[in-house]
Parts: C-alpha cells; sequence; structure tokens
C-alpha cells in the first residue's frame, strides 16, 4: 500500500491554485489505488510555528529545558515520522515573492535534523531519507522556469536542495506558470500543469 504525504502551504484556502492541483493529483493516485494511504498536513491554514531563541536549541539537538522547546521537539518527532513514513511526498509550493511561503520554510526548518533526516560524514553530508519520491507543485504568477526572470527564481532551486539534503532527489516540479497573463493563458497554463499530474498519477 503506497503511503502519501501530502503538504499544502498556500495562504489563500480554497482559492489556492497549488492546492487545486495536490487535489488533483491525489484524486488521481486513489483512482488508480484506492488502498492508497493519504496524510494531509495542510501547513497553510495551520502553519508550523517558526523557530525562535526559546525552541531552535531542541531541534538542533539540545535537551528541551521549556515547556515550549518539548513542544516544539514534540511537533519536530511527529512530522519527521509523517515524512519517514512516506513513499511519496506531494507538496504544494505557492511562488511568493520568487520563494517559497514561510510556512513551507517552517515545516523544513522542523524536519530538516541532523543526526535524524542528514547526517555529515567525512566524505561531506549524507541524506538519511533516501529511496522517496517526490512531486513539487509550483504555482506562478510569472515565468521563471526560462526566459528572462529565470534567474529570480528562488523556490524551484531551493526546493531541490532542501530535499535532496535529506536524500531525496527522485523530484518531480510541476509547474503552473504564466498565472497573471490573462485568463487564457492561465487556463492554458493549469490544463497543462492537469494533464502532467494525471500522467504522474498513472505512474506513480
Amino acid at each position: 500500500m503506497t503511503k502519501v504525504l501530502v503538504l499544502d502551504s498556500a495562504a489563500t484556502g480554497d482559492a489556492s491554485v497549488s492546492r487545486r492541483l495536490t487535489a488533483e493529483l491525489v484524486d488521481g493516485l486513489l483512482a488508480r489505488e484506492p488502498d492508497a494511504q493519504i496524510v494531509r498536513r495542510d501547513i497553510g491554514t495551520d502553519p508550523i510555528p517558526h523557530l525562535t531563541a526559546e525552541t531552535v536549541g531542541a531541534i538542533r539537538g539540545a535537551e528541551p529545558e521549556t515547556d515550549a522547546a518539548r513542544a516544539a521537539l514534540a511537533l519536530s518527532d511527529a512530522l519527521v515520522d509523517e515524512l519517514r513514513q512516506a513513499d511519496l511526498i506531494v507538496i504544494g509550493a505557492p511562488m511568493y515573492n520568487f520563494g517559497i511561503p514561510s510556512t513551507l520554510k517552517a515545516w523544513f526548518d522542523h524536519v530538516l535534523r541532523a543526526r535524524v533526516t542528514f547526517r555529515y560524514t567525512e566524505a561531506g553530508p549524507e541524506g538519511l531519507l533516501a529511496g522517496r519520491k517526490a512531486i513539487v507543485v509550483e504555482s506562478r504568477a510569472g515565468l521563471y522556469s526560462e526566459g528572462p526572470a529565470a534567474y529570480m527564481d528562488s523556490q524551484e532551486p531551493h526546493l531541490r536542495n532542501l530535499l535532496g539534503f535529506m536524500g531525496i532527489t527522485d523530484v518531480t516540479f510541476v509547474r503552473a506558470e504564466k498565472l497573471a497573463f490573462g485568463p487564457e493563458v492561465a487556463e492554458a497554463a493549469l490544463a497543462e500543469a492537469s494533464e502532467q499530474l494525471r500522467s504522474l498519477a498513472l505512474a506513480a
């Protein structure tokens, strides 16, 4: 039975394009494998707290000494457990100011943990979560995968690096771009993204 972790990070609720597309992907996965286990974590509407001076030490391996630190470590352990159990990670990632939402960054801050999801060796860092696949659904108002604005893309390279640091290197990016280029262009972009997701659901 395939286990799928779905992360939605848009702050726009039901109006979110990335959330709509991740839902389409999940529907396709369930049509192919009705018994697949889907774990959903909507960090856009129920955000992960950002790390603070009181909580960051516990995430980095220090003994938690306050209730806030213990709560942060317990949340981190739960998030890591969800990640470890997943065969496939689906991430809905809208582009906010050329990067990822701070809520998604906060999730990564809680799961990127030395000696837990990666380790340092004499040969350099090694991810400890290899063998998992990820599908990242990106929604973008402009065009950043190519052309003159490509250098401004701090979203996709960042996500690839964060996932890869944990050993998750089998990553497919599905982009819904040019959403602010007019209704016809946006509709075509969404149709193309939906078609890609249908193909990925069949192949997963």
